[in-house]
């Protein structure tokens, strides 16, 4: 019996920034998917973008690239204050939504996009690419069966130097910039992903004269005394690192630990540094996930699931509130 191909995921993406350029890279790796179109702005952008990594169309618009029929899937890279109201326009139409992390700017928008989503039958899942690496599915596997016994104590950070400049997306306070939602989020979700959630957090933070957060100090507290140290940073150069120290031994995901990286094993008087052999920049993995779920008609990840995704961004709500930062 002869198989049948695979459909081909036709996917647009809306926002050409850097993120989107290396998820269009990526996703040139994988095969019966394609990038369809692209929409800025801006057309000379947008042509650019789409001559670079042979998208057939190019648009000036979100909206144009959300009415063309084409379109299985999109991948939505606009800065976080816009993540919210492009999905929405693209659920409306039945496109599957895969959103750039943070999902949106609090959690009544996250419902918003979850309640239309549900209300359309559409697939919509946080990009939040990290979870579906291999390393870092690695790791998750062997704390979920306590290989190295309960963790103790976690330690992660994501820190960084940029020179400041208001204009710049990082540093605006309008578009959602600063360390927390920018790159806080990947330590927070180290520790919601391997402890969930914490009985208590507390956080401090300094800020830009503009009002945007340059560091932000953060403990979340579990049973046991178990703590998880985090750190974000706009200000400074930080390992990157996320460290997991159990009863019988430690977990390091060496720096960059966000992004395709080694993992190193602490135990038995003995260090190893497993190295998972990448050959992309990452975000295959997130997008083929993806295209699976597409192709069995699911609305929803078992993996980024929509309460992980509740979780996230109320947790980034409670520590905005305990810092005073408001948008």
């Amino acid at each position: 019996m002869t198989e049948l191909p695979l459909k081909r995921i036709k996917w647009g993406i809306i926002g050409l920034g850097s993120i989107a350029n290396k998820f269009a890279t990526d996703l040139a790796t994988i095969d019966d998917a394609e990038l369809y179109a692209v929409a800025s702005r801006d057309q000379e952008k947008a042509d650019y973008f789409a001559d670079k990594h042979n998208a057939r169309k190019a648009y000036n618009s979100y909206e144009a690239l959300a009415n063309d029929p084409e379109i299985d899937a999109v991948y939505i890279a606009t800065p976080h204050a816009l993540h919210k109201e492009n999905a929405l326009m693209c659920l409306e139409k039945g496109i599957a939504v895969l959103g750039e992390k943070p999902f949106a700017m609090n959690a009544q928008e996250v419902e918003e996009m979850i309640a239309k989503a549900k209300e359309k039958k559409v697939l919509l899942m946080e990009a939040l690419w990290t979870y579906f690496l291999p390393h870092y599915q690695f790791v998750i596997k062997e704390l979920k069966n306590k290989t190295y016994g309960n963790i103790l104590k976690i330690e992660s950070d994501f820190g960084f130097q940029r020179p400041y400049n208001t204009k710049a997306r990082l540093f605006n306070k309008a578009m959602g910039g600063g360390s927390l939602l920018d790159i806080g989020i990947y330590p927070i979700f180290a520790t919601l992903s391997t402890l969930g959630t914490p009985k208590n957090m507390e956080a401090s933070a300094t800020f830009f004269e503009n009002g945007t957060d340059s560091t932000c100090n953060m403990v979340l507290s579990y049973e046991n005394d178990v703590k998880a140290y985090l750190k974000s940073s706009l200000v400074d150069v930080l390992p990157t690192q996320a460290i997991f120290y159990c009863e019988k031994g430690t977990l390091k995901i060496d720096t960059q630990f966000h992004a395709p990286t080694t993992v190193t094993i602490i135990a038995h008087g003995k260090e190893e540094t497993k190295d998972f052999g990448y050959n992309t920049i990452g975000y295959n993995y997130e997008a083929i996930h993806f295209n699976q779920l597409i192709r069995e008609g699911k609305t929803e990840s078992d993996i980024m699931t929509f309460d992980f995704s509740r979780k996230l961004i109320k947790t980034l709500d409670d520590i905005r509130e305990i810092i005073g930062l408001e948008y």
